[in-house]
């Protein structure tokens, strides 16, 4: 059972990291939410609203927007993290001094840092001490703020821990289910953001729904061959943070990421389409982490490094969709550790 009076601080006010904080203060608790952009902060307080990021929502009572970061850090016994990865040391660092040794972080990001290539639990692990667990699936920020049924995977190195969450997070809206694969989870939260840029292009390319079945199917496996030769469990990647997000990423109206692949197959250029966008894509950047992954340990992924060719390297999508059906097949599952 969650303590009522528990207070919760929630580090980032985009979409995700203010829906999760309605979600939370739906259950009663009181939820410090922090604002990285001042006015946007201010606009929070006196409107209970977040225009930019979640608009048409009031904000509860029990949500306090801050611009300060001691404020929503100190005194807290659990911290939702929830900030784009390429800003996570930075943010780390400045909010380290106000952390207590016990709190619990969670991280609710998805993301790969390009300069190390590591997933987000370890970038935590190298900055601060604390216990750890992850939020991760397929979860629209807005259907989550609505109250939609949805489910989540919760998952932690111990079993308890993950459990902990779940009790925290768990509604009759939102299902969450445990798993004590901290890498994989992770790690298929993350590349799915690739495969939904492939699935994207795909579409505004007008290919069909028999090449969007394609490359969602051999994208997961391309997912699980990196996620499991860096020690995921493969079954991880057949969940919710696997199939579950990665369905919902490359097919979701709302997914920012297949929207880029979108305008990319419609013949927009990367740079026009960053431009015009409010909120983080986050696969741009976990594109390249992807990439560098895939060389870095000699696996076979087509669909990812076409895709980085498109997004990075300005490579035609028609280009890109010749190369990959010249691709040579192998056996379905090769590359896979434990199901080879």
């Amino acid at each position: 059972m969650i303590n009522p009076s528990l207070e919760i601080g929630i580090v980032g006010a985009g979409g995700w990291g203010t829906a999760l904080s309605l979600h939370l203060a739906g259950k009663g608790l009181r939820v410090d939410l922090w604002v990285y952009e001042e006015d946007l902060c201010t606009t929070m307080q006196q409107d209970r609203e977040n225009p930019v990021y979640l608009p048409g929502i009031p904000l509860p009572g029990g949500i306090r927007p801050s611009n300060s970061l001691q404020e929503v850090v100190v005194g807290k016994k659990i911290l939702v993290l929830v900030v784009p990865t390429h800003v996570l040391r930075n943010t780390l660092n400045a909010l380290k001094g106000f952390l207590d040794p016990d709190c619990l972080v969670i991280n609710a990001s998805k993301g790969i840092e390009n300069e190390t290539l590591l997933p987000i639990h370890k970038i935590i692990q190298e900055s601060i001490p604390n216990p750890l667990a992850a939020l991760s699936g397929p979860t629209f920020a807005k259907e989550i703020a609505q109250g939609k049924p949805s489910a989540i995977v919760a998952a932690a190195s111990r079993q308890e821990t993950a459990e902990r969450v779940q009790s925290l997070f768990n509604t009759d809206t939102l299902k969450v289910f445990t798993s004590t694969d901290l890498m994989g989870v992770e790690l298929g939260g993350s590349l799915k953001n690739v495969i939904a840029i492939a699935t994207g292009i795909s579409d505004g390319l007008g290919l069909g729904l028999n090449t969007r079945a394609a490359i969602i199917n051999r994208g997961l496996v391309e997912i699980t061959r990196i996620g499991t030769t860096m020690g995921a469990r493969p079954e991880t990647f057949m969940g919710l943070s696997g199939m579950g997000d990665l369905v919902l990423t490359c097919t979701g109206d709302l997914s920012r990421n297949r929207t880029v692949g979108l305008k990319l197959g419609q013949g927009l250029k990367i740079k026009e389409i960053t431009a015009s966008m409010k909120m983080v894509a986050e696969g741009i950047r976990t594109v390249t982490s992807a990439y560098q992954l895939k060389n870095k340990f000699d696996i076979h992924a087509s669909i990812i490094e076409e895709t980085y060719q498109v997004v990075q390297q300005g490579k035609s999508p028609q280009k890109a969709l010749q190369a990959l059906m010249n691709v040579e097949t192998t056996s379905e599952f090769t590359g896979i550790k434990g199901l080879e």
